[in-house]
């Protein structure tokens, strides 16, 4: 099975320290987001978890201990956009971000490091013309570090999002403006020797030359791995999702980043309770198990084919 680490929140830059604790120990408590009361116990050892990806928007507190990964397969999404502190509060200044990608790629190699520059958010600030100048600039700064870009528009069909909009003053783009920015975009990226793809879009930008996203990439995964994947598209997410499955060992309102176009965390009180209760010792993210949780082993399996193909019979 293959382990998100996590769309719900930022674990390589809040939570290294718990991370490395739960794949020493070989498993992590997760919470059913539906039912607090509902705990699963899932393993994370090498026979049964074929790999990590790392959703990131900074992955520096991981920089130094990738060894103790040394037997897994993974790779990192680090999303990294130009906005300022009005719309991405708390993260470091972007040219150190840049800095920290291509170290990133220096210790594990460019194709393990995806760099997602989304959401794509239009205002009047952050023209088109905005995006397209910044995004050039930054391409080059991180060529040779990535081989790979995934953008996505904003979506609004988000509730936390809409409710974030008229701060944000966002604009929404027609299917034609989409089409020219994202074909602008593609051909810097490809000029920066950069592959693009679109997330989770109902756009088809294929005639720009822009293939959808699967950031749970099991091609990916089996050139990590070196063999064949039994993957199947997960069911849970946007139907425009190519992600393969996967099991997310986040939580909700736990990232301190403020971005203010998050759609995963948004209850700033919550947020902060949650960060209060965070132990690293604890094989829960937040909190411990209580006398009322049901604590159940969730089924995992290796996705690895087992019998494999004899080339020449």
């Amino acid at each position: 099975m293959i382990i998100s680490c996590s769309r719900r929140t930022d674990i390589p830059a809040f939570y290294a320290d718990w991370l490395f604790n739960r794949v020493r120990e070989g498993f992590a408590c997760v919470r059913n987001p539906m039912n607090h009361l509902q705990v699963s116990k899932v393993a994370l050892t090498p026979d049964v978890a074929d790999g990590f990806v790392f959703w990131t928007k900074n992955p520096a507190p991981m920089l130094y201990r990738l060894r103790e990964l040394d037997g897994y397969a993974y790779y990192f999404q680090f999303t990294l956009t130009p906005y300022g502190k009005d719309i991405e509060p708390n993260l470091p200044v972007k040219i150190k971000l840049l800095s920290t990608l291509r170290r990133l790629a220096d210790e594990i190699g460019p194709r393990r490091v995806i760099w997602r520059y989304d959401p794509i958010l239009i205002n009047p600030t952050w023209t088109v013309d905005t995006h397209l100048r910044t995004f050039e600039m930054m391409a080059r700064l991180l060529e040779g570090a990535t081989h790979k870009v995934v953008i996505s528009f904003l979506d609004m069909d988000y509730r936390n999002v809409r409710r974030n909009a008229l701060t944000l003053a966002a604009q929404e783009l027609t299917v034609r403006e989409k089409l020219s920015m994202a074909g602008k975009l593609r051909q810097i990226a490809h000029a920066c020797g950069m592959e693009m793809s679109a997330c989770a879009e109902d756009t088809d930008y294929s005639a720009c030359g822009i293939a959808p996203a699967r950031c749970i990439d099991g091609d990916l995964f089996e050139t990590l791995l070196g063999c064949r994947l039994e993957l199947h598209k997960d069911k849970t997410q946007r139907p425009a999702c190519g992600c393969a499955q996967s099991v997310d060992i986040g939580m909700y309102n736990s990232c301190a980043h403020g971005c203010r176009y998050c759609y995963a965390n948004y209850n700033f009180v919550e947020i902060a309770r949650n960060r209060q209760n965070h132990d690293p010792a604890s094989p829960l993210l937040f909190g411990e198990i209580g006398q009322l949780d049901t604590v159940k082993e969730r089924i995992m399996h290796s996705c690895k084919e087992q019998q494999m193909a004899l080339v020449g019979f």
